[in-house]
């Protein structure tokens, strides 16, 4: 990926309550979701539930991946949950290298 354009905050706070929304209509959501914590669905035809650490709204990487979510799907998410859409092997290359900064 190339140059990361910043998100305004407000989508991101609504990325952080659509994530508190969800951990209310579900209780299993709560259970395995730890606090500071969010789930995601990644994958462009089979969707798999990453959960990640909420830190990573804030970096330029993960909020290009919210970006194109957002285009794709808006914050109407069939999954109950906020999807990503790009490939697996993507979303764990961004991941590591966030873990590692």
């Amino acid at each position: 990926m190339g140059l990361m354009m910043r998100l305004p905050s407000s989508l991101i706070s609504n990325v952080k309550g659509f994530s508190r929304l969800n951990s209310y209509r579900s209780r299993n959501y709560r259970r395995d979701v730890p606090k500071g914590h969010l789930a995601v669905y990644v994958g462009l035809n089979e969707k798999r539930r990453f959960v990640v650490p909420m830190a990573y709204l804030e970096q330029p990487l993960f909020q290009e991946l919210l970006r194109q979510s957002e285009e794709e799907f808006g914050f109407d998410h069939s999954m109950g949950g906020l999807t990503i859409s790009c490939q697996e092997d993507e979303f764990f290359k961004i991941t590591a290298q966030l873990h590692a900064a």
